[in-house]
């Protein structure tokens, strides 16, 4: 009997592992999603509310209000911002208008998880480049990388799950590497968590650098993930490219207006985002008080490099009432969540034998 063929790229597509639920009726903390752990400022409630009535028609499809709200916020023109369904989804977009089938995406490994799917189901070809020791990502490495066949670069800043963030003078060098024809997507989804000096200021490197794409979310700081919100910011030329391969209507009417709101009470909002930046300085520092070697994070998460104790760590963690985020074989990433949640990690890995 025949039957309608799948796409073959299908049978190797990797799936995307999310983190693990807190099941119905039980207690524990949720640190396996990287999520703000603060709920919607009362503000951004109310724009909801608001919304719901009107869900019954359809969204701006290029959500005017929203492009022209991030495009102040950031000094750019309207025309050089793409909202889409999640930062997930938009890089999806920027594929889907760079690569032709065959064409090779470089990123680094490991990195965010969605890499590999989202190259594939563009039908490109994936070049992984390891990622330090110290969970830094090796951009001369990723240089070397490039080929004639390469359409895109991928550089997540800072890394997920690893933690760090690129330099300024590293990414410089690379970008002076790598051919002006090929586009570079700064992955910035935790850039408003970045208080290291070093780090590059992401806008004046797109304003230098016009291969440059910038991709950020208001899932993390802004604490949007449940509404699938995130954005593109590049040159005009770029940004239309990226827009037309956008799915229409990609970015509900209710999520469009929680953003909205979101920048408006942008000031309360980082002062949620300072407090987490100061927990995460609070469980690095117990973690190396304990004498866990981690890298520095720039994010809302820490990294644990357990390798093949990874899931052990994961169940005892669980087991404890916190839930993380193994990968097996590498390591595990903690998500930095409220006070009570830090005390019992550092509960948990004062315990645990490596």
């Amino acid at each position: 009997m025949k039957h309608v063929p799948l796409r073959p790229a299908l049978s190797t597509l990797p799936p995307y592992v999310p983190g693990a639920r807190v099941p119905v009726g039980a207690a524990a903390y949720k640190l396996s999603s990287n999520e703000n752990p603060y709920p919607p400022l009362p503000s951004v409630v109310a724009a909801i509310a608001d919304a719901a009535v009107d869900v019954n028609r359809y969204p701006d499809m290029y959500a005017t209000e929203l492009t022209e709200a991030v495009a102040g916020h950031l000094g750019v023109q309207p025309e050089q911002v793409v909202a889409g369904c999640g930062s997930v989804a938009v890089l999806g977009h920027i594929l889907a208008a760079f690569c032709d089938a065959g064409d090779q995406v470089v990123y680094p490994w490991r990195s965010f998880e969605a890499y590999p799917i989202a190259v594939t189901l563009a039908g490109g070809e994936s070049v992984q480049v390891p990622v330090r020791a110290d969970g830094r990502l090796d951009l001369p490495a990723m240089a070397a990388a490039v080929t004639e066949r390469t359409r895109v670069v991928l550089v997540c800043t800072p890394n997920n799950p690893t933690g760090p963030a690129v330099h300024a003078d590293e990414l410089a060098a690379f970008l002076a590497a790598v051919p002006r024809d090929v586009l570079v997507v700064l992955d910035e989804a935790y850039v408003e968590f970045v208080r290291d000096p070093q780090a590059p200021d992401g806008l004046a490197v797109l304003a230098e650098h016009r291969n440059v794409v910038l991709l950020r979310t208001f899932s993390k700081a802004y604490g949007l993930a449940g509404l699938r919100v995130g954005f593109a910011v590049a040159d005009a030329r770029l940004a239309a490219g990226i827009r037309a391969a956008s799915t229409p209507f990609g970015v509900s009417h209710v999520a469009q207006l929680a953003a909205v709101a979101s920048l408006r009470a942008v000031d309360e909002l980082l002062d949620r985002v300072q407090r987490i930046v100061g927990e995460r300085g609070r469980l690095l520092a117990g973690l190396r008080e304990q004498g866990w070697q981690v890298p520095d994070s720039e994010a809302n998460f820490v990294w644990l490099p357990l390798g093949e104790d990874a899931l052990r760590f994961a169940q005892e963690a669980t087991a404890a009432g916190v839930l993380v985020r193994p990968f097996a074989g590498d390591g595990v990433r903690v998500s930095v969540g409220e006070p009570e949640a830090t005390d019992l990690v550092l509960k948990v890995t004062s315990g645990f034998r490596r």
